[in-house]
């Protein structure tokens, strides 16, 4: 079988979504590279093999040889190269969040009906050992029926990841609501069999607003990913824009009658994620999300407080970035451009996760006027529901 060669626009903070593309001789090759930084071009260039490197993206969309498209670029680029590139004929790997609007996802969805091109969004927690895990224990019925979930996520690099580059900018992301909490939204969509109707949320730019900020034009500082500051109130050179929220709250009303909340913060101290799913026979929890660590059950009492539980699961070992999961997300795209069929990544989904951060942000900018979430049009829904075939 021969490589699917693949072409990879941006090269920056997600290039490891490349890497785990590039298996010369085992499946996927990555032929062609773009990015818009003639540096970052030039730095990156040395871990492929790629036979063509280019600043502007508009050069892979004619090249014969190049059978896919991976797009890991700003999020206010998404909507205009993925249908540059479905126009193009090329099956396209799109990394989340599909676009920064709901408008811009359906104007993606179209364009891959009307052109048949293949699309699939990175929605990589998907293949997380503890986002299967924890649906799998779901699915056997431990802890019976789900009717609420509860996500808490506290981000302790928010200031230096989000908050010193084009993240903070809301003509660039609408909100870190959407931008940020996507990956969560699809998780609780997948956790509670449903898709999100109506949303309320609060919240508010409460640390990073008043703290020094860099002149427009003044590149982020050397060793930004290496050095973090602490406290919070210490962080320096800061994007020049900063009008997105550090806290944010939202609760979602799924179409299967599931309540569901999302909780998220920029300044706390450590980095990680709290999910709790509550059925009609128990509770499940997990903090964490990398090997080895542990999916709780509670299904018998009533009780007190117990920090034993009545069954634990171990997080399966995992090789790869974001716990093992850029190297399995890969690989479904790459057997889904060859061939085509049913993946566990939905663009749909991934549709659907932005409209409920999109809707939320704007009930959160006003004062938390509850939203309803778009519907998406049925002949849409069909097309991917059916495989991407017509």
């Amino acid at each position: 079988m021969e490589d699917l060669r693949i072409g990879v626009i941006g090269l920056g903070l997600r290039v490891s979504i490349a890497l785990a593309a590039h298996r010369p001789g085992r499946g996927s090759v990555v032929a062609a590279l773009c990015d818009s930084d003639p540096a970052v071009l030039k730095r990156q260039a040395g871990r492929f093999e790629a036979d063509f490197l280019t600043e502007d993206y508009r050069e892979l969309l004619d090249r014969p040889d190049l059978d896919a498209i991976i797009v890991n670029t700003p999020d206010d680029t998404h909507e205009r190269i993925a249908i540059d590139c479905l126009q193009a004929g090329k099956a396209v790997y799109l990394e989340k969040p599909m676009a920064i609007t709901v408008e811009g996802c359906d104007n993606v969805l179209r364009a891959a009906r009307d052109t048949g091109t293949r699309l699939y969004v990175g929605h990589n927690m998907r293949h997380m050992g503890v986002v299967r895990l924890m649906r799998d224990v779901i699915r056997k019925g431990v802890i019976g029926e789900p009717k609420t979930v509860w996500v808490r996520h506290f981000i302790a690099y928010g200031g230096d990841y989000y908050f010193k580059d084009w993240h903070a900018d809301r003509t660039r992301t609408t909100g870190l609501l959407l931008q940020k909490a996507a990956h969560d939204l699809d998780v609780v969509h997948w956790l509670a069999g449903g898709y999100t109707t109506r949303v309320n949320a609060l919240g508010d730019l409460m640390l990073y607003g008043d703290l020094p900020r860099r002149e427009p034009g003044t590149p982020r500082p050397e060793g930004w990913l290496e050095e973090y500051d602490w406290p919070p109130t210490a962080r320096k050179d800061l994007h020049h824009v900063i009008d997105v929220e550090d806290v944010s709250v939202m609760n979602m009303r799924l179409d299967n009658g599931v309540i569901a909340a999302y909780q998220q913060c920029h300044f706390s101290p450590d980095y990680v994620r709290n999910y709790t799913v509550i059925g009609t026979e128990g509770r499940l929890e997990n903090f964490g999300d990398g090997p080895g660590d542990t999916v709780k059950v509670w299904n018998t009492g009533p009780s007190g407080h117990r920090d034993d539980c009545d069954i634990a699961y171990k997080v399966p070992a995992a090789q790869g970035s974001h716990g093992g999961a850029d190297p399995q997300i890969l690989a479904e795209f790459c057997r889904f451009a060859r061939e085509g069929g049913a993946t566990d990544t939905s663009p749909v989904a991934a549709r659907m996760s932005v409209a409920a951060g999109y809707m939320a942000t704007l009930s959160l900018r006003d004062n938390g006027t509850p939203y309803d979430v778009p519907p998406l049009d049925p002949d849409l829904a069909a097309y991917f529901d059916n495989g991407q075939t017509r």
